[in-house]
């Protein structure tokens, strides 16, 4: 009798304990991996973590800031996250191994799940500066963006098209966008170049502080980047307070990436529970007004992800 108590009790903790181990195995980590908290890709990834908690059953969503787009990339790479914010233009140089973009080698495990909204290269300078044009950054103090971030690429790109580089500058300031506003409200810097969706909180705030210019950048810089991914772009008139006339920029996609070790069957529920809850991220951020599904997989510079791809399939834009 002893022996067949012991026996059930032996069996039903080696029962409990496959249980916890199925309910283990269940559960789906996902870190969603954004940019610095004073951008874009920050509240919106908290809107897509707390999207993925309610409709994905036994995820476990967590946000992570970080220096944006390269390194994003690069975690995604490690497989230290499962889904990241990233622009167009540091997704194609991860993809093909651009060095000097912060990628010694190809990121071949990264795929793709949608293409969100354009970033505009937004360059600002206090009004006393004297800066009105991209000639006039010569010998000025400029922040450009968290080393190798996304801004950082997009101010390299826009300096080259426009025949200047960081050594025509004063000063250079790595820095991300809330940092960069506080050096120019105090005085510190000159401008600060900033890639991101229009209405941008930084910025916003700095225009209640600073009395600003919007400087343009010429469709000819545009031409002479010569990169797809730069076309373009307009920052409407009163976008920020102050700046009462429209003014010409760059654009550039941004996009929502993954990697391969990412299950399909969550890739296609993370996919679909954007879609079906982009209310709620247009509630987070106004930049998330353009997320349109049906751009959704356009664009990519890299393959689509199989659960990405499943539910496009399934709402009938890839045949």
């Amino acid at each position: 009798m002893r022996f067949i108590r012991k026996l059930g009790l032996a069996l039903g903790l080696g029962a409990a304990i496959a249980s916890s181990s199925a309910l283990a195995q269940q559960a789906q980590f996902i870190t969603v991996l954004t940019g610095g908290t004073s951008g874009v890709y920050y509240p919106l990834g908290v809107s897509l973590s707390q999207i993925y908690g309610k409709a994905i059953p036994g995820a476990k969503s967590s946000v992570q800031a970080t220096k944006a787009s390269a390194e994003n990339l690069n975690l995604l790479q490690a497989g230290r996250g499962e889904i990241a914010f990233t622009l167009g233009d540091a997704l194609s140089d991860a993809w093909k191994g651009n060095e000097e973009a912060g990628f010694k080698v190809p990121l071949k495990k990264l795929r793709g799940v949608a293409g969100i909204y354009s970033n505009y290269i937004q360059i600002v300078a206090s009004a006393d500066s004297g800066i009105k044009t991209l000639a006039d950054l010569k010998g000025k103090r400029v922040a450009v963006g968290a080393p190798k971030s996304g801004t950082e690429i997009n101010a390299r790109a826009i300096l080259k098209g426009a025949g200047l580089s960081y050594k025509d500058l004063g000063k250079v300031e790595y820095l991300p966008f809330g940092e960069s506003v506080e050096l120019m409200k105090n005085r510190q810097i000159d401008a600060t170049l900033i890639s991101a969706g229009l209405g941008v909180s930084a910025l916003r705030d700095l225009a209640t502080s600073v009395k600003m210019i919007v400087v343009p950048i010429p469709a000819d810089v545009v031409t002479k980047i010569n990169d797809p991914a730069y076309i373009a772009g307009t920052i409407p008139a009163n976008t920020y307070e102050g700046q009462t006339a429209s003014v010409t920029t760059v654009a550039i996609e941004n996009f929502i990436v993954t990697h391969e070790n990412v299950p399909t069957d969550t890739v296609y529920k993370m996919t679909k529970a954007m879609y079906e809850n982009l209310d709620q991220m247009v509630a987070a951020h106004t930049a998330a007004k353009a997320i349109k599904r049906e751009e959704g997989p356009m664009h990519m510079p890299l393959p689509l992800h199989p659960g990405a791809e499943k539910y496009y399939r399934e709402v009938g834009l890839i045949k």
